[in-house]
């Protein structure tokens, strides 16, 4: 673990903290790299999304021919109007939602990393989005805190942000799935002491 009391010359254990999703540290340099939607979660959401869409598109079309096209069910026994071009509409939608989820885990959008340089004194903030790929350069004299965001509830949020001078908090973590708690406290320890600067939200 990186710290703001390494000498120039000292080598930081390996290894950081899985909190997005692997890090990096020199002496005067940490970097961590961010998971994007190529995670196993998305993979078995597009694939039922898929599948599901496939079979209404099946049983749509067995009800407009009048023979069965599916291995199971008998679904040429529904009436085209309204069941099978109901069903229909249902597969297009579902063909073409899985289209977008297969083409962001392609993409992998979301991914990169977090680069923060002491020798420079810059962070350069990376991300993967649908069509290009977002670089936010940062000086570190501007960055006033690292910020634990802990909210449960409906719409848990659990992230990793830096209190800005004069801009919004910049989050640093993944986005959709919560992170574990030890993850991200150790995430944020990590980074405020290589920073130097206080850990909020804890």
């Amino acid at each position: 673990m990186a710290s703001s009391g390494l000498a120039s010359g000292d080598t930081p254990p390996a290894g950081g903290p899985p909190t997005t999703g692997g890090s990096q540290a020199k002496a005067d340099v940490l970097e961590q790299s961010v998971l994007g939607s190529r995670r196993l979660s998305n993979l078995l959401v597009a694939t039922a999304v898929s599948i599901g869409g496939l079979g209404f598109l099946l049983a749509s079309a067995s009800s407009r021919l009048g023979r069965n096209l599916m291995p199971i069910g008998h679904p040429a026994e529904l009436t085209w109007v309204p069941q099978g071009l109901v069903m229909g509409l249902y597969g297009v939608a579902a063909v073409l939602l899985a289209t977008y989820l297969w083409a962001v885990i392609a993409i992998d959008v979301g991914s990169g990393s977090n680069r923060f340089d002491r020798g420079s004194g810059q962070a350069r903030i990376s991300r993967q989005a649908f069509r290009q790929r977002i670089d936010v350069d940062i000086p570190l004299r501007e960055i006033q805190a690292v910020k634990v965001e802990v909210r449960d509830g409906l719409s848990p949020r659990r992230r990793l942000a830096l209190r800005l001078q004069g801009r919004r908090d910049l989050p640093l973590t993944r986005v959709g799935e919560p992170m574990p708690l030890a993850d991200l406290e150790r995430g944020g320890a990590e980074l405020a002491r290589f920073l130097g600067v206080p850990l909020e939200g804890l």
